[in-house]
Order: C-alpha cells, then structure tokens, then sequence
C-alpha cells in the first residue's frame, strides 16, 4: 500500500482519542505504530487531522452516549475538510458492530478489539471505495505486540504478557469483547523488554487482565512469579509494575517474587469490587473478605513498605446497607493507598443486568459519597506517613498539571505514589526518565509534594532516550518494539 498523501502531497495525519482501560492505551499506541508505518504522521495540536480515530471502552453506561456525542460534533469538521476519515474502533466497536454506521453514517471504518492490525488497510479500502468498511473478527488475528507501535513515552513501557479474560463476572462485558486469555511465551516478553531496555527505558507494567493467572495456557501456574524473577535479571531494568492481578488467583510465590527481586516495585493494584461475601458472590467473584484481607496482611508482611490501590463498584444489583458496611469495614482494614470507585452501571448483556434488586440511584450516590469520604481521610492520613521519607523519584512528562505554574517538576516514588518537586536555583535540572532524590515536605490525599533542595539528580540512560525522542522530527515512528508507557493509566473496574 502505497503512503497516503493530501492534495499538496504533504504526509495525511492522524489522532487517536482513547477511552477506557490500560489495554486500550497500549492498543493506541499500536494504531498509531500502524499509521506510521504506513505513512501517516502525527497531527499537530491545533491542527484538523485527516484522519480521527476513536479507540472506544464498552465498561461503562454512558460509553456510547460519550462516543455518539463526540461522533456528532466530529461531522461538521469532516464535511468542512476534504478528504477525513473517521474510524471506530476497540471494545463498543467490538459489541455494537452493527449499529455504529446506522446512528452516524458519516463513519468511514469499524473495527474490533481482534484485528487492530487491519486498520490502514480498511482506510484505504473505505478512500477507495467510498463506503464505510465494517470488520469485526471473533477470535485474534495476531497477538497484538508483533505490531509495530508508536510508544507514547521514551522512558516507561507496557508489555502484555497475555490478552483476553476466563473470568465470568457478572458485572463484566470485557471478556465476551477481548476473548479468552491468550498467553504469550516467557522468552517472547523478555526478548521485548530486553529490547526496550536497549532502546532507553527503564520501567516496565506487565499488562494483562488478569496478569497472575498468566502460564495457564501453557499449564504452569507458577509461570507469572518467574516472570517477575526473570525480569530482575535484565540489566539496565530500573522498575517492573503491573497490572492487573485477580485475587482469586494470587498465590505465595508471586508475593515472594515481589519481596525479593529488587526492581519490582513495592506497589500493587488488587480489586476488591466489594466486601460483601454474599455480593461477591452474587458477582461471580471467586473470593471471600478472608481471603482478600488475608492477601493484603501477607504482602504487608512481606514488603511493609508496599502501596496497594484497588477497584471498588458500589451500588451492585441487590446491595445493602450491610454489605456496604461491609466493604466500608475492608476499606478501613486494608488501608488502601487509593482506590478507584464506581458506582455500578448496567451494561446490556452481562448477567447482573437482569438481576433483581437494582439499587436506587439516589442510595448508590449516598454510598458512593461515604465511600469517598472514607477512603481519601485513609489516603490523607497514609500519605502523612510519608513526611520527611527521602524518596528516589522517576521524573515523569505530563503528569503534573500545574508544573509550571508552581515551578515544580513531577515524578513517580518506587511505591507509584505522585511526588511533586521544586528546584533549587542551583540544582541540575532533571529530564524525564531521569533520578530525581527528594525529601517529602508535604502530603495530600492524592500526591506527595518535596518543596526542599533536590538531594541528588541521577542522569540515567532513560533521560538519554528522552532527549532524543524530543530532538527527533515529528511523526517518525518509533517502529516495533518501541518505548514508553503513558504516566498516570485509567484504571477500569475489571478484573
């Protein structure tokens, strides 16, 4: 296929505008490796790409009024710009296939979360044919990391270590969308990482639905401790995360891989989706409050500085004010760093639409609200703990909002938690990707700031990648594999 040119032969550009989870930031990234590679380039910020493409999420109940909305105020630009295209794609693409050129016929391409590969050819189809292109595939074409891909940060990086869920919650739409889990071999992931250490990175988040109960395809429950052990071998590696494991399934030797292999960070994201026994159950959630609790004392034990966040959904069909108290009282027990909540949302074709007992939504926002109060007086008073704490930061780009207004730089502690820092007027200014040691002066329910002198800045190889990335032409790709992990992930309510 030849490389797509405008009228004056200049390049055509893209944007891809992302909703939802960790997946699809990375499958981002893959789309826009594509269009790169087959000659697209970047649209500037305050430009009119040529081509839009929408990388949808199917979790939450207004996921299609967002999209359809978005959709509409999109159609006046195509029809004022010759030659756009617009594309849909990703997990409502995925579940509402045949219904997304009825309600906005102006669209050019859909496809789904198992042929993210087909992209560019299906714009080029729909340019030449001058009609939408509808491809949706019921089972993966190609696991998603042989793509080329266009990482979106030099110094920090997804790998996915499997794709799809064999989990059946019954609030979940993820697994009927993505598949059943798809696990990739050990020497594959290592080989990538290995290569994005090569390229500047020093962190990696190993990405999976379900990540520790990775290896069961290949019959070796014990494969996602390995793993982490093995990625503690890789020189040059500074930091390894990830996310997400499922409770159900997280064993001993995962927690004694995180203890004892240095570069895995002492941070864990576990969903708890709710304290109630019996609405666990009712959500098909393979777990008790014992078990969840007893995890959280175990990893304590283990690595006593560790910040684990969570997922909880409040409001589940059949929910009451006892089993809300319920997780209110794992809330208080577990100490969480943070949690992300959601108040429940029925989502067409999963089981918990059905149920009886719906709970009113003036209830739902009234638990909703204690939940918040509750978990950021937590937050605030876990964070305090961390006053006059000396803390190593991985300078970050981007996820300090209001940087430059308060002359600080940003950054991410070992423990994932935000640190906000000031300069000195004689201290080395750090780049992204950089070491930055700084003592914590200040804490809030949501960052950390350190408003005294930076201890010491540590240029690392990562902080090298960055400086090159930034002096790069815009639009190269990055080619496969590529680098970087964008700085602050949504966060869905699954697994």
């Amino acid at each position: 296929m030849s490389a797509p040119t405008t009228f004056d032969d200049r390049p055509r550009t893209y944007e891809i505008r992302t909703y939802g989870c960790q997946m699809n930031v990375h499958d981002s990234e893959r789309l826009a490796g594509l269009l790169e590679d087959a000659g697209y380039a970047r649209a500037d910020d305050d430009a009119t790409p040529d081509v839009v493409v929408f990388n949808t999420c199917a979790v939450r109940e207004n996921a299609d009024n967002r999209l359809y909305g978005n959709l509409g105020h999109l159609r006046p630009v195509k029809e004022s710009h010759a030659g756009m295209q617009i594309a849909v794609g990703g997990c409502l693409a995925q579940k509402d296939r045949d219904t997304i050129v009825k309600r906005a016929p102006w669209v050019d391409v859909v496809f789904g979360t198992h042929n993210v590969g087909s992209l560019p050819v299906l714009l080029e189809r729909a340019r030449v044919q001058e009609e939408a292109q509808v491809e949706i595939k019921e089972a993966l074409e190609t696991f998603p990391s042989t793509l080329p891909t266009r990482r979106e940060s030099p110094y920090a990086a997804w790998v996915s270590i499997s794709v799809g869920c064999n989990n059946t919650c019954t609030f979940c739409i993820v697994p009927s969308l993505r598949g059943k889990e798809k696990d990739r071999r050990p020497g594959e992931i290592l080989a990538e990482v290995e290569a994005l250490v090569a390229e500047g990175v020093c962190e990696i988040t190993l990405l999976g639905q379900n990540v520790n109960s990775y290896g069961a395809e290949f019959g070796d429950r014990g494969a996602f401790a390995k793993l982490l052990r093995s990625c503690g071998e890789v020189e040059g590696l500074e930091r390894v995360r990830f996310t997400s494991p499922h409770p159900r399934d997280f064993t001993d030797d995962v927690i004694a891989a995180m203890a004892e292999t240095p570069n895995v960070m002492p941070s864990l994201h576990m969903p708890l989706q709710s304290g109630s026994d019996p609405v666990l159950k009712a959500m098909r959630r393979s777990y008790r409050q014992e078990r969840y609790l007893g995890i959280i004392e175990r990893v304590r034990a283990a690595i006593p500085e560790a910040a684990i966040t969570t997922d909880i959904i409040v409001g589940f069909p059949g929910e009451t004010e006892e089993d809300f108290e319920q997780t209110l009282h794992v809330v208080r027990e577990a100490r969480f760093a943070g949690a992300f909540t959601f108040q429940y949302s029925k989502r067409p074709g999963t089981p918990a639409a059905e149920m009886a007992g719906q709970v009113p939504k003036e209830v739902v926002q009234e638990r909703y609200e204690r939940l918040i109060a509750l978990q950021e007086e937590i937050s605030w008073a876990e964070n305090k703990k961390q006053l006059g704490r000396t803390l190593e930061v991985l300078v970050a780009e981007g996820e300090g909002r209001k940087d430059q207004r308060t002359h600080r730089m940003s950054g991410r502690a070992p423990d994932n938690r935000l640190v906000h820092f000031g300069l000195g007027e004689d201290t080395e200014t750090p780049r992204p990707g950089d070491m930055a040691t700084v003592e914590v002066t200040y804490a809030a329910p949501h960052h950390l700031v350190a408003d005294g002198p930076v201890r010491a800045v540590r240029r690392t190889r990562a902080g090298d990648a960055w400086e090159r990335r930034t002096a790069a032409p815009k639009g190269v790709p990055l080619g496969m594999p590529g680098i970087g992990r964008p700085a602050t992930p949504p966060v869905s309510s699954c697994p």
